[in-house]
């Protein structure tokens, strides 16, 4: 049994309803405005209905970082199917495009880590070095790949010095494709009777553009075809590039996140147009109302929340929450972790990176911030940690 398994715990409840039979035509009227409601929650809890929005999630809410990436290989199917299973009440995915221009669910282009391609003769020769954002990087990439090419690799664990227990699932799950998860997403609300949640993320907006493969546009038409295009639609878009999420805001109504890196750092779409902001720029309240003109949230590094000192501990909170939440903006900040490698130095415990560590203590600083939800990589563990904060379990 792995941990993630130990950690599963079933939560449901079965809603029943009873019926009255009434002569007359206000009978009828009745029995054809039930069959119109029951109608209308069959569609929501498959994301094309209306949906309610989501200002009605839980605060705090819980963002399956690559689905349950803590004890699965990151965005397969497993992996999101497990998030759902341990509670989780919004899936991510991240998009990249195959050479035909469809969107695949990767953290990267460079797929060299999180599939067995290294593996497969048949595409040695496509292994070269790449410019992305301006970092070099070697490996296979996804826009080098057909969409049927892809589907003959298998995902792999990404770091598996660190979780080796997830290593037993390499080669189980193929590459999702996000019109794969979108179909997938309508089954699970209609098995579970509920909305599925996504946080769906551009990654690299503009390089991809540049490669005559944009994002925004494909992603549109996926979230219109499957009626995830509504301000109250069961979904969000997010990017470190703002001007992806502007680009999207004109082509669907779904709530929009900006992401939010280092202070020092300058989104890529920044660089590209000379603009000289960077984030620290972004989190003061003149940057905050700027992002607020066009997206719903921020989801910024937890060191933008609480900055770490010079020793690695946690230090003071910045009045960043504060500040978003003056502009009408939520939080949704990243990424919390179980091991003690990814743990701030005052909450790990014993010497070997990859155990866990104090990850409730670390937990309960981060939601005593009044953060609206929280990107991890064990759900369960943070749905734990938000139980502990609000006295629901």
């Amino acid at each position: 049994m792995t941990q993630g398994e130990r950690r599963i715990a079933a939560r449901r409840t079965v809603l029943g309803a009873a019926g009255a039979t009434v002569l007359g035509a206000s009978a009828a009227l009745a029995a054809g405005t039930g069959a119109a409601q029951a109608a209308d929650a069959r569609a929501a809890a498959t994301g094309r209905g209306p949906g309610r929005g989501y200002r009605s999630l839980p605060v705090p809410t819980v963002i399956a970082h690559r689905g349950a990436s803590g004890y699965r290989p990151e965005h397969t199917l497993g992996s999101y199917r497990l998030a759902l299973d341990l509670g989780a009440h919004v899936i991510e995915q991240d998009l990249v495009p195959t050479k035909d221009g469809h969107l695949v669910c990767r953290h990267e282009n460079d797929i060299t880590g999180t599939t067995d391609v290294a593996d497969h003769p048949e595409f040695a020769s496509r292994k070269t070095t790449k410019t992305v954002d301006g970092t070099s990087f070697t490996g296979w990439f996804t826009e080098d790949f057909t969409l049927a090419e892809l589907k003959t690799l298998r995902a792999k664990e990404r770091i598996p010095g660190t979780r080796q227990e997830n290593t037993l699932y390499d080669g189980r799950w193929t590459i999702p494709t996000f019109e794969e998860v979108l179909r997938w997403a309508e089954d699970e609300g209609r098995r579970r009777g509920r909305e599925i949640w996504l946080h769906v993320e551009t990654k690299h907006p503009t390089y991809f553009r540049s490669l005559g493969l944009g994002l925004e546009e494909r992603l549109a038409k996926l979230l219109r075809r499957y009626g995830r295009h509504r301000a109250n639609s069961p979904v969000f878009l997010q990017s470190f590039e703002p001007s992806s999420i502007q680009r999207l805001a004109r082509l669907v109504d779904s709530p929009g996140v900006v992401l939010l890196s280092g202070a020092t750092s300058r989104p890529w779409d920044f660089v590209q147009a000379g603009d000289p902001r960077t984030v620290a720029d972004l989190v003061t309240p003149e940057g905050l109302r700027w992002i607020a003109s066009y997206a719903k949230g921020i989801g910024p590094t937890l060191d933008l929340v609480i900055p770490k000192d010079a020793s690695g501990r946690l230090g003071d909170p910045t009045t960043l929450v504060r500040d978003a939440h003056a502009e009408g903006l939520i939080l949704h900040p990243y990424t919390h972790r179980n091991e003690n490698a990814f743990l701030p130095v005052d909450f790990r415990r014993g010497t070997d990176p990859a155990a866990y560590g104090d990850s409730f203590g670390a937990l309960k600083r981060y939601l005593d911030t009044g953060i609206d939800g929280i990107f991890s990589d064990n759900p369960d563990t943070a749905l734990l940690g938000a139980a502990d904060l609000t006295g629901r379990d």
